[in-house]
């Protein structure tokens, strides 16, 4: 599986992913930095963050648990390498999500805000 930066191109596969308009990816694309877990078929799933004063903050991460693993290794580095923490907003129903955070040494520091009715769990990781 490689790992590259999304294209614009990308846009139709992430709406897929994600059940949201290719618009709104195309936009993702260019507003964040994006990640793509690809095999020789298809994209299999993306991470976005954007990095804000002294943290990461994760805003997407889809695929099966060992892409969306693979996936967090990249705003941990980056986050590790610019001397940042990250943090990750998870759905509470997302059980998958919360293990692939846990698993990254994620900790959970209490409740994020509710996202369409949807109420998340905050996580936080200080790889320094």
């Amino acid at each position: 599986m490689d790992i590259r930066d999304a294209v614009e191109a990308d846009a139709d596969r992430l709406a897929e992913l994600t059940g949201s308009p290719q618009d709104v990816m195309r936009n993702l694309v260019h507003d964040r930095t994006v990640r793509v877990a690809a095999d020789e078929e298809a994209i299999q799933g993306f991470v976005s963050y954007d990095a804000r004063e002294e943290t990461v903050h994760v805003t997407q991460l889809e695929g099966t648990e060992d892409v969306r693993d693979r996936l967090l290794e990249e705003p941990i580095r980056f986050a590790d390498s610019e001397g940042m923490a990250v943090e990750l907003l998870v759905p509470e129903d997302e059980g998958g999500t919360r293990e692939s955070a846990e698993t990254a040494g994620f900790e959970r520091t209490g409740t994020g805000p509710t996202f369409e009715g949807q109420p998340t769990v905050r996580y936080r990781l200080d790889p320094n």
